[in-house]
């Protein structure tokens, strides 16, 4: 299991879907599916720059690094290394 990955998809899943939603997966599209919207994408990226103490700048949090958790903690890993 990936910590990173289930602490995204665990947030989205309590933050994004309602109770009787059908689960998301790692590749779920979050923002081309209509889960996150852009909104709800600025609390993402503010959660993930508190909880790893990283900055993403503005021009790397697109909707399409936000699209899948997968997508999201390659971008996280990459400002966690840094």
């Amino acid at each position: 299991m990936d910590e990173l990955k289930d602490i995204v998809l665990k947030y989205v899943t309590e933050e994004y879907l309602e109770a009787d939603s059908d689960p998301i997966t790692y590749e779920t599209p979050l923002i081309s599916g209509g889960i996150v919207d852009s909104f709800s994408m600025i609390s993402l990226k503010r959660f993930l720059e508190n909880k790893y103490k990283i900055q993403i700048p503005d021009g790397k949090a697109t909707p399409e690094a936000f699209d899948s958790v997968n997508k999201i903690a390659v971008l996280v890993r990459e400002f966690i290394k840094a």
